[in-house]
């Protein structure tokens, strides 16, 4: 969506979060070759960003915020509203990364007023990789012209057309090329069952889950590196212990499926499929094997 701005006037101004996804932000910085000035919220301590540190960072000279609902490196969940609220009143619009939330945080787009959400599938929604999704607010399709853009999104796609692009009046005109319909298709089947059992559901089952992982972590005198508030906490609870990465795939040897983050530590991620007795076995198992894991 980036591709949509004109970065060369007095608005130029991108506004990131410190606790943004890597993949984002090397976007960004690739936009200062077309004039964008990319400022970043920076996180105090690594892991949680007040929200109020995104909405000082937001002025009338800013034209787009991009903020990641929850952080992948801590599972710190966003306040979204009052950057939406500071953004719109100023002038900018708002890009929100729902990968690390969307099917385990109940979120509604158009209640915030968002411009933009995009996200995934490979993560809660169940669907495997390769499909991703894209919201924009109706209103704004008509203003927006992607530079980043391909045949499937022009008005009529299989004419053919040489020339310049005539964009689809649809949703169409944010596609590109050929789509991936087999992950598209794959999909399905994980997107219909969280939605059978309702992102509500799935959430407070999450925060209950969370909570007890928090607190058999307490009892082994494991560091904890996700922010205790419920309000302020997505679906994933970060055990820092030494080594780490070696303790993550011993973890993997022992069919127990966590991942690791550097400079953060061991994402547990329990889903509405998760028993008690799995969390208990994995952070018993982090402690054991932390403990006689050499340098």
């Amino acid at each position: 969506m980036t591709g949509c701005f004109d970065w060369s006037g007095r608005r130029n101004k991108l506004v990131t979060d410190g606790l943004n996804f890597p993949s984002n932000d090397y976007i960004y910085h690739g936009l200062a070759r077309q004039g964008a000035r990319i400022v970043s919220a920076a996180s105090p301590d690594g892991f949680t960003l007040p929200v109020d540190l995104v909405v000082d960072a937001i002025d009338e000279e800013t034209q787009l915020v991009s903020v990641s609902h929850v952080a992948f490196r801590s599972s710190y969940l966003q306040d979204l509203a009052p950057i939406v609220e500071k953004a719109h009143r100023v002038g900018a619009l708002v890009f929100a990364d729902l990968y690390q939330s969307a099917g385990t945080v109940p979120i509604d787009v158009r209640a915030l007023n968002l411009d933009f959400a995009t996200g995934g599938s490979v993560k809660w929604l169940c669907g495997g990789p390769g499909a991703g999704y894209l919201y924009v607010r109706r209103d704004l399709w008509p203003t927006l012209r992607p530079a980043a853009t391909g045949w499937v999104a022009h008005e009529q796609p299989f004419a053919f057309a040489g020339g310049p692009m005539r964009y689809a009046d649809s949703a169409f005109r944010f596609l590109n090329g050929t789509p991936n319909v087999p992950a598209l298709y794959s999909a399905r089947s994980g997107y219909e069952i969280v939605n059978e059992i309702g992102v509500p559901a799935i959430r407070e089952k999450s925060l209950r889950q969370t909570a007890l992982l928090m607190a058999m972590a307490d009892e082994h005198a494991l560091k904890v590196n996700t922010c205790r508030d419920p309000q302020r906490r997505g679906g994933v609870v970060i055990i820092d212990v030494p080594n780490g990465m070696e303790v993550t795939r011993e973890l993997a040897r022992r069919d127990i499926l966590v991942d690791y983050r550097p400079a953060a530590g061991i994402r547990v991620a329990p889903h509405f499929y998760t028993t008690d007795e799995e969390l208990d076995r994995t952070v018993t198992e982090i402690h054991q094997i932390a403990a006689t894991c050499s340098v």
